[in-house]
């Protein structure tokens, strides 16, 4: 069996829940099917729901479950079809021995009442182990319980050592968790499980751009213009007119974006530095925000007095400006002031 493709199983999950359903009466037999979605409609009702159809309450309809798949396990058609969990078990140590739910029912089947089947195959087979879905964690199920503890530590790992707003190459990110990742068997070694994986995680995720990090930042969970026009910047990395910015989020990602709400989205942010007419750069490039003024403030306060041209040649590296733009600020002499050697200075505010 691929990891990546839908099973080819030796039996058919529909005929099998048939099968371990006749185990128990038929009301029973009714509300687990409505409880797990297995008849025509897909839907999985609530406890609430079932009990005001039978007009009973909700903890006797909880209890008519356990008992049902009790009863379904001590049954001899259970035991016929042990060869169907032992199958479905190795399928999913093929795949990764834990997995979210969400990822194992998709791998399973695409279609939406297959799932539920084998859904019900997994709260029946006393080989596989459902954890709870908790802050940190979605629903997920695992047939070993000594590497679910391994990947869960790992998780936890890797999420604290990632910085707030970090984007990590995929590779980058599949290495850093399998170095947390300490003795596991070697067939478990590959970037499809190490994806499985992380997708267990609900603090790390991967953006549209396929980069991962912290699933709340706005890098990765993007939100609107903003978050697509800083990813697409990344993406071309180098500056660029807020016209082509808003061609590039359509390109990139298939999101219509005004020319005119780039533009104004884009100065309100700080990740975005506007470094000629219409022109932004991202400020973790090393550019410096302000206007022109500013910028040469920054220049000789971190290099010291400078020739126009040494001025010339720093400010032209953080704004897209002709050079008698950078002349006539420096002739603003309540803010700079050139002395005897043609350097000039910054004057300090009284």
């Amino acid at each position: 069996m691929a990891n990546t493709s839908t099973p080819t199983f030796s039996f058919k999950v529909k005929n099998v829940t048939k099968k371990l359903l006749s185990a128990i009466p038929e009301r029973s037999r009714v509300i687990i099917s409505h409880r797990f979605g297995l008849d025509k409609s897909t839907e999985k009702m609530t406890l609430e729901a079932i009990g005001e159809n039978y007009d009973i309450t909700r903890e006797r309809v909880r209890q008519i479950e356990a008992n049902s798949i009790v009863t379904i396990r001590k049954s001899q058609v259970f035991k016929e079809e042990a060869k169907v969990f032992e199958e479905l078990a190795l399928y999913i140590k093929q795949i990764g021995g834990v997995v979210a739910e969400h990822d194992l029912l998709s791998h399973l089947s695409k279609d939406e009442s297959t799932q539920n089947h084998y859904h019900f195959l997994l709260i029946i087979g006393d080989q596989f182990k459902k954890e709870k879905e908790t802050e940190e964690f979605h629903h997920r199920w695992h047939v070993d319980s000594d590497l679910s503890k391994k990947i869960h530590d790992a998780l936890k790992k890797l999420y604290t050592n990632l910085d707030d707003n970090s984007l990590i190459p995929e590779n980058e990110m599949i290495k850093s968790f399998m170095d947390n990742v300490k003795d596991i068997s070697e067939e478990l070694k590959n970037d499809e499980i190490s994806k499985r994986w992380l997708r267990i995680s609900k603090h790390i995720d991967k953006n549209p751009l396929g980069e991962w990090g912290k699933s709340a930042s706005t890098n990765v969970k993007v939100k609107g213009i903003r978050d697509y026009a800083y990813l697409a910047m990344r993406k071309h990395g180098s500056p660029v007119h807020f016209k082509e910015i808003a061609k590039l989020i359509q390109n990139v990602f298939g999101k219509r974006a005004h020319e005119a709400t780039t533009h104004n989205e884009l100065i309100k942010d700080n990740r975005f530095v506007l470094v000629g007419r219409g022109l932004y750069a991202l400020a973790e490039w090393g550019y410096v925000s302000g206007v022109v003024k500013d910028v040469i403030v920054k220049v000789l306060n971190k290099y010291g007095p400078m020739t126009r041209e040494e001025i010339f040649d720093k400010v032209m590296k953080e704004r897209y400006v002709k050079e008698n733009t950078i002349l006539v600020n420096l002739q603003n002499s309540n803010a700079f002031k050139k002395d005897s050697s043609g350097k000039y200075h910054v004057i300090a505010e009284k």
